[in-house]
Protein backbone atom coordinates (compact mmCIF):
# COMPACT_ATOMS: atom_id res chain seq x y z
CA UNK A 1 0.00 0.00 0.00
CA UNK A 2 1.45 3.35 -1.07
CA UNK A 3 0.17 6.20 1.07
CA UNK A 4 0.79 8.64 -1.80
CA UNK A 5 -2.03 6.91 -3.68
CA UNK A 6 -4.43 7.88 -0.87
CA UNK A 7 -3.85 11.64 -0.99
CA UNK A 8 -7.07 13.39 -2.05
CA UNK A 9 -5.97 17.01 -1.52
CA UNK A 10 -2.57 18.68 -1.46
CA UNK A 11 -1.11 22.14 -1.73
CA UNK A 12 1.86 23.98 -0.23
CA UNK A 13 0.50 24.00 3.34
CA UNK A 14 -1.79 20.99 3.74
CA UNK A 15 -2.84 17.61 2.51
CA UNK A 16 -5.81 15.38 3.19
CA UNK A 17 -5.24 11.65 3.26
CA UNK A 18 -7.99 9.10 2.67
CA UNK A 19 -6.74 6.94 5.52
CA UNK A 20 -7.25 3.22 4.87
CA UNK A 21 -9.16 1.21 7.45
CA UNK A 22 -6.78 -0.91 9.51
CA UNK A 23 -3.93 1.62 9.57
CA UNK A 24 -3.45 3.30 12.98
CA UNK A 25 -2.35 6.93 13.05
CA UNK A 26 0.01 6.43 16.01
CA UNK A 27 2.30 3.44 16.39
CA UNK A 28 0.61 0.83 18.62
CA UNK A 29 2.33 -0.12 21.87
CA UNK A 30 2.59 -3.67 20.56
CA UNK A 31 4.37 -2.39 17.44
CA UNK A 32 3.39 -2.80 13.83
CA UNK A 33 2.59 -0.55 10.89
CA UNK A 34 1.26 2.97 11.39
CA UNK A 35 0.89 6.29 9.64
CA UNK A 36 3.38 7.77 12.09
CA UNK A 37 6.08 5.42 10.83
CA UNK A 38 5.37 6.23 7.18
CA UNK A 39 5.11 10.02 7.17
CA UNK A 40 8.32 10.28 5.13
CA UNK A 41 6.36 8.82 2.21
CA UNK A 42 4.27 12.00 2.23
CA UNK A 43 7.02 14.63 2.01
CA UNK A 44 6.51 15.28 -1.73
CA UNK A 45 9.74 17.26 -1.92
CA UNK A 46 9.46 19.04 1.43
CA UNK A 47 12.30 18.76 3.96
CA UNK A 48 9.91 17.93 6.80
CA UNK A 49 7.30 15.19 6.84
CA UNK A 50 3.72 16.41 7.37
CA UNK A 51 2.03 16.39 10.78
CA UNK A 52 -1.39 14.77 11.38
CA UNK A 53 -3.71 17.41 12.88
CA UNK A 54 -6.24 14.98 14.34
CA UNK A 55 -6.76 11.25 14.65
CA UNK A 56 -8.99 8.51 13.32
CA UNK A 57 -9.28 5.15 15.03
CA UNK A 58 -7.41 2.28 13.41
CA UNK A 59 -10.53 0.72 11.87
CA UNK A 60 -12.03 4.05 10.69
CA UNK A 61 -11.33 5.11 7.12
CA UNK A 62 -11.50 8.51 5.46
CA UNK A 63 -10.42 12.13 5.61
CA UNK A 64 -7.37 12.96 7.73
CA UNK A 65 -5.80 16.44 7.65
CA UNK A 66 -2.02 16.88 7.75
CA UNK A 67 -0.06 20.15 7.95
CA UNK A 68 3.01 20.45 5.77
CA UNK A 69 4.97 23.05 7.76
CA UNK A 70 4.96 24.63 11.27
CA UNK A 71 3.02 27.79 10.31
CA UNK A 72 0.25 25.69 8.79
CA UNK A 73 0.25 23.45 11.83
CA UNK A 74 -0.32 26.44 14.13
CA UNK A 75 -3.14 27.74 11.93
CA UNK A 76 -4.96 24.40 11.82
CA UNK A 77 -4.43 23.85 15.52
CA UNK A 78 -6.30 27.10 16.11
CA UNK A 79 -9.05 26.07 13.70
CA UNK A 80 -9.63 22.82 15.59
CA UNK A 81 -9.55 24.50 18.98
CA UNK A 82 -12.06 27.15 17.87
CA UNK A 83 -14.47 24.48 16.62
CA UNK A 84 -14.49 25.78 13.04
CA UNK A 85 -13.36 22.52 11.40
CA UNK A 86 -16.39 20.57 10.18
CA UNK A 87 -16.50 16.79 9.78
CA UNK A 88 -19.09 14.45 8.32
CA UNK A 89 -19.04 10.71 9.00
CA UNK A 90 -21.04 7.86 7.52
CA UNK A 91 -21.80 4.69 9.48
CA UNK A 92 -24.00 1.63 9.23
CA UNK A 93 -25.76 0.79 12.49
CA UNK A 94 -27.52 -2.40 13.56
CA UNK A 95 -31.10 -1.19 13.82
CA UNK A 96 -33.45 1.53 12.64
CA UNK A 97 -33.68 4.81 14.56
CA UNK A 98 -37.30 5.86 15.06
CA UNK A 99 -36.66 9.47 14.09
CA UNK A 100 -35.14 10.62 10.82
CA UNK A 101 -32.67 13.00 12.46
CA UNK A 102 -31.70 14.41 15.80
CA UNK A 103 -29.04 15.65 18.19
CA UNK A 104 -27.26 13.39 20.69
CA UNK A 105 -26.19 15.37 23.76
CA UNK A 106 -24.41 12.86 25.96
CA UNK A 107 -21.31 13.72 28.04
CA UNK A 108 -18.54 11.13 27.94
CA UNK A 109 -16.08 9.82 30.48
CA UNK A 110 -13.44 7.11 30.58
CA UNK A 111 -14.14 3.83 32.39
CA UNK A 112 -11.33 1.41 33.19
CA UNK A 113 -11.17 -2.10 34.58
CA UNK A 114 -8.42 -4.69 34.95
CA UNK A 115 -10.44 -7.21 32.95
CA UNK A 116 -11.68 -5.13 30.01
CA UNK A 117 -9.18 -2.29 29.89
CA UNK A 118 -10.61 1.17 29.19
CA UNK A 119 -13.47 2.50 27.14
CA UNK A 120 -15.56 5.64 26.89
CA UNK A 121 -19.06 5.67 28.37
CA UNK A 122 -21.93 8.07 28.81
CA UNK A 123 -21.24 9.96 32.03
CA UNK A 124 -23.18 12.96 33.34
CA UNK A 125 -20.00 14.12 35.04
CA UNK A 126 -17.91 13.66 31.90
CA UNK A 127 -16.88 16.08 29.17
CA UNK A 128 -19.68 17.60 27.03
CA UNK A 129 -20.20 15.72 23.76
CA UNK A 130 -22.75 16.52 21.05
CA UNK A 131 -23.37 14.84 17.70
CA UNK A 132 -25.95 15.74 15.04
CA UNK A 133 -27.24 12.81 12.98
CA UNK A 134 -29.67 11.91 10.23
CA UNK A 135 -30.84 8.62 8.79
CA UNK A 136 -30.01 8.27 5.10
CA UNK A 137 -31.23 4.79 4.20
CA UNK A 138 -32.59 1.55 5.67
CA UNK A 139 -32.01 -1.99 4.43
CA UNK A 140 -32.63 -5.36 6.10
CA UNK A 141 -33.07 -3.86 9.54
CA UNK A 142 -29.88 -1.82 9.32
CA UNK A 143 -29.46 1.89 8.75
CA UNK A 144 -27.00 4.14 6.99
CA UNK A 145 -26.53 7.19 9.22
CA UNK A 146 -24.72 10.47 8.75
CA UNK A 147 -23.01 11.80 11.89
CA UNK A 148 -21.71 15.36 12.35
CA UNK A 149 -19.74 15.70 15.59
CA UNK A 150 -20.08 19.13 17.16
CA UNK A 151 -17.41 18.31 19.73
CA UNK A 152 -14.38 16.05 19.40
CA UNK A 153 -14.27 13.58 22.26
CA UNK A 154 -12.46 10.26 22.11
CA UNK A 155 -14.65 7.59 20.44
CA UNK A 156 -17.53 10.07 20.44
CA UNK A 157 -19.37 8.79 17.38
CA UNK A 158 -19.01 5.14 18.32
CA UNK A 159 -20.33 5.70 21.86
CA UNK A 160 -23.08 8.07 20.74
CA UNK A 161 -24.27 5.55 18.17
CA UNK A 162 -24.55 2.86 20.84
CA UNK A 163 -25.73 4.79 23.88
CA UNK A 164 -27.31 7.88 22.35
CA UNK A 165 -28.90 6.50 19.21
CA UNK A 166 -29.43 3.04 20.67
CA UNK A 167 -27.84 1.20 17.74
CA UNK A 168 -24.16 0.19 17.61
CA UNK A 169 -22.02 0.44 14.48
CA UNK A 170 -21.48 -2.73 12.45
CA UNK A 171 -17.97 -4.14 12.87
CA UNK A 172 -17.25 -2.12 16.02
CA UNK A 173 -15.70 -4.69 18.35
CA UNK A 174 -15.86 -2.46 21.43
CA UNK A 175 -19.06 -0.42 21.26
CA UNK A 176 -21.07 -1.95 18.48
CA UNK A 177 -21.64 -5.25 16.68
CA UNK A 178 -18.48 -7.35 16.17
CA UNK A 179 -17.89 -9.22 12.94
CA UNK A 180 -16.38 -7.95 9.71
CA UNK A 181 -14.77 -4.55 9.08
CA UNK A 182 -16.11 -1.54 10.96
CA UNK A 183 -18.46 0.50 8.79
CA UNK A 184 -17.45 3.96 9.94
CA UNK A 185 -16.00 6.40 7.42
CA UNK A 186 -14.83 10.01 7.73
CA UNK A 187 -16.60 11.11 4.58
CA UNK A 188 -16.15 14.87 4.39
CA UNK A 189 -13.79 17.44 5.88
CA UNK A 190 -14.13 21.23 5.68
CA UNK A 191 -11.27 23.35 7.03
CA UNK A 192 -11.36 27.19 6.98
CA UNK A 193 -8.16 28.95 5.91
CA UNK A 194 -8.62 32.65 6.54
CA UNK A 195 -8.29 34.57 3.29
CA UNK A 196 -8.01 31.40 1.21
CA UNK A 197 -10.92 29.20 0.12
CA UNK A 198 -11.55 26.40 2.61
CA UNK A 199 -10.33 22.88 2.11
CA UNK A 200 -13.51 20.95 1.28
CA UNK A 201 -12.98 17.33 0.29
CA UNK A 202 -14.88 14.06 0.33
CA UNK A 203 -13.33 10.61 0.59
CA UNK A 204 -15.10 7.86 -1.41
CA UNK A 205 -16.50 4.91 0.49
CA UNK A 206 -14.11 1.93 0.66
CA UNK A 207 -14.86 -1.19 -1.34
CA UNK A 208 -15.74 -3.20 1.75
CA UNK A 209 -18.88 -1.07 2.13
CA UNK A 210 -20.28 -3.03 -0.80
CA UNK A 211 -24.03 -2.57 -1.23
CA UNK A 212 -24.10 0.51 0.99
CA UNK A 213 -21.76 2.35 -1.36
CA UNK A 214 -23.91 1.30 -4.29
CA UNK A 215 -27.04 2.39 -2.45
CA UNK A 216 -25.75 5.91 -1.98
CA UNK A 217 -24.66 6.20 -5.60
CA UNK A 218 -24.36 9.80 -6.71
CA UNK A 219 -25.67 11.05 -3.36
CA UNK A 220 -22.10 11.01 -2.08
CA UNK A 221 -20.59 14.38 -3.12
CA UNK A 222 -17.55 14.12 -5.35
CA UNK A 223 -14.08 15.10 -4.15
CA UNK A 224 -13.35 18.75 -4.85
CA UNK A 225 -11.92 19.20 -8.34
CA UNK A 226 -9.75 22.04 -7.12
CA UNK A 227 -6.03 21.81 -7.84
CA UNK A 228 -5.21 22.84 -4.31
CA UNK A 229 -7.12 25.97 -3.39
CA UNK A 230 -10.13 24.50 -1.63
CA UNK A 231 -13.55 23.60 -2.98
CA UNK A 232 -17.22 24.37 -2.49
CA UNK A 233 -18.42 26.68 0.29
CA UNK A 234 -18.55 25.11 3.73
CA UNK A 235 -21.87 23.52 4.65
CA UNK A 236 -23.91 25.31 7.30
CA UNK A 237 -23.31 22.99 10.23
CA UNK A 238 -23.44 24.31 13.79
CA UNK A 239 -20.23 23.85 15.73
CA UNK A 240 -19.23 24.49 19.30
CA UNK A 241 -16.11 26.13 20.64
CA UNK A 242 -13.63 23.87 22.31
CA UNK A 243 -13.58 21.10 19.69
CA UNK A 244 -10.49 19.03 20.31
CA UNK A 245 -8.36 16.80 18.13
CA UNK A 246 -9.30 13.50 19.78
CA UNK A 247 -10.08 10.42 17.71
CA UNK A 248 -13.86 10.83 17.95
CA UNK A 249 -14.31 8.15 15.33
Amino acid sequence: MLLADHVIFIDAEAMVLDKPAGLPVDTPKRGGDSLEQRLDELRFGFKRPPTPMHRLDQDTSGCLLLARHPAARAKYQQAFESGSVQKVYLAVVAGVPEAEEGLIDLPLGKKSSAEAGWRMVGDAAGKPARTAWRRLAVRDGRSLVEFRPLTGRTHQIRVHAREGLGHGILGDRVYGVPGGPMLLHASRLVVPRGGKPPIDVTAPLPRHWGEWAALLGTEVPAVSESSGEGGAPAPEVPVSAGTTQDDEA
